[in-house]
């Protein structure tokens, strides 16, 4: 089955993304004969404007309805136009999981970008925080226009940082020219520590950053409270240890837990708070589906639970 690639721009009504995939249509080393299919799913106040660009093979569909899409749809507009790879600009309003549902099992996302009016993005992450997190989450880039000297790049550069450590950050000037973001993003924890103590408020920075890096944790040795999960379906000496994250509301808390090997597990309780120490191995673990954190238990203590129950980011 050939992968058809995909160039997903999301972000906010007039935050800019027409407007860039004007120029990287424009651009020759971008355009320069492949057939594409263009996907429009949100109208602004800008439009796409074929002119200025080589448009013999570019095909632009507007989408005004989530429902209208599905992946048979998909995959006909893709043979109508014998397409070779598909730009989509996705409406801010949409869910990007619900976008995962419909894509056609072929469409890869190549490469993501978002972007936001720096002037609005506090407010809206105040005021739709469900629908910021859910952007910045895959987002590789995170284009804010509209930047001036009066934004603030401390609380922005936290809130993102607070979703994902991965993505590039970059501010745009209404004279034209780009500022990087540079600000310094230390962990909240010691990794050279010879235990290294994950505070009661860092457990989700720590359990995303180990997602995102797994193997510097190798060889690791860390200490953090956790709540107890067992059941009759684990293997003899495993138990489960972990925190409920929670990433932008209630509805998304989800537990986070951390396979974990030792010879007294069936002392432990369901749900019961404890201080784990352990050392770390990755490894293929039938329980994770895939390589991922082995903890072996150095120690267990009884504990008390955090003031905050459920893990943040912020």
């Amino acid at each position: 089955m050939k992968q058809i690639p995909v160039y997903l721009f999301t972000g906010f009504l007039e935050g800019g993304k027409t407007r860039f995939m004007q120029e990287t249509l424009e651009d020759k080393r971008f355009n320069s004969g492949e057939r594409t299919l263009v996907l429009m799913c949100e109208e602004g106040i800008e439009e796409l404007d074929p002119s200025k660009f080589s448009s013999k093979y570019v095909y632009i569909q507007s989408v005004e309805d989530f429902d209208d899409l599905s992946p048979e749809m998909l995959t006909d507009l893709v043979k109508k136009h014998r397409a070779e790879r598909v730009l989509i600009e996705y409406n801010g309003m949409w869910l990007l999981s619900d976008l995962a549902r419909v894509l056609p099992k072929e469409w890869v996302v190549y490469q993501e970008f978002m972007f936001v009016d720096a002037r609005t993005f506090l407010p809206y992450n105040a005021n739709m925080r469900t629908l910021m997190v859910d952007k910045l989450t895959t987002a590789e880039l995170v284009v804010l226009n509209r930047a001036n000297d009066s934004i603030d790049k401390e609380e922005i550069h936290k809130i993102i940082r607070a979703i994902s450590r991965r993505c590039n950050i970059a501010y745009e000037y209404a004279d034209g020219h780009v500022e990087y973001d540079d600000i310094e993003d230390p962990l909240p924890f010691d990794m050279d520590a010879p235990i290294i103590e994950i505070g009661d408020d860092d457990y989700a920075i720590w359990y995303r950053d180990m997602s995102e890096e797994l193997q510097k944790y190798a060889g690791k040795t860390v200490r953090f409270k956790g709540i107890v999960a067992r059941n009759a379906r684990l293997p003899e000496g495993i138990f489960i240890a972990g925190r409920h994250i929670m990433t932008c509301c209630v509805n998304d808390i989800e537990y986070s837990g951390l396979v974990c090997k030792w010879d007294k597990a069936n002392t432990l309780s369901q749900r019961q708070w404890v201080m784990v120490t352990a050392s770390i191995e990755i490894r293929f673990n039938r329980i994770y589906g895939d390589k991922g954190p082995v903890l072996t238990i150095l120690d267990v203590q009884p504990a008390e639970k955090p003031e905050k129950e459920v893990a943040t980011f912020y």
